[in-house]
């Protein structure tokens, strides 16, 4: 089982970012942080690096939810969404799954909102 989904677009970087972030929107999930690696490890490092964002991502009723259900789910939180430059000059977009990410967790009572977030994001890698 793959830990994510991914799809290759063409186009503008940033402009993908403000597309991605907008279909998360219409899935219900906010941006509560945004890393941009390249920036970092260019301040940190001094070195150079292809353009990468992290978004995290959170749909606030689910995680409530998997809050409610196990306690511990914040050291999973938020979903994982990057947008990252590829070799062939397209614009990779990849969000984690989260079924496979549960699995590491023994409490089946997640599969559910699980399965729910990953419907949800699919559908934003879809919509792209």
């Amino acid at each position: 089982m793959s830990y994510h989904f991914s799809k290759k677009l063409d186009g503008n970087f940033e402009e993908i970012v403000a597309r991605v972030t907008e279909a998360l929107k219409q899935q219900g999930f906010g941006i509560l942080t945004e890393i941009d690696v390249q920036q970092t490890l260019k301040k940190k490092l001094d070195v150079d690096f292809r353009k990468y964002r992290i978004l995290g991502a959170c749909n606030p009723p689910l995680a409530y939810q998997a809050l409610q259900i196990e306690d511990k789910i914040g050291t999973m939180l938020p979903c994982n969404v990057v947008v990252q430059e590829s070799d062939d000059g397209k614009v990779e977009v990849s969000a984690v799954d989260p079924v496979a990410s549960m699995q590491a967790i023994a409490n089946p009572n997640l599969l559910q909102v699980a399965e729910t977030v990953q419907q949800k994001l699919k559908s934003v890698i879809e919509a792209l």
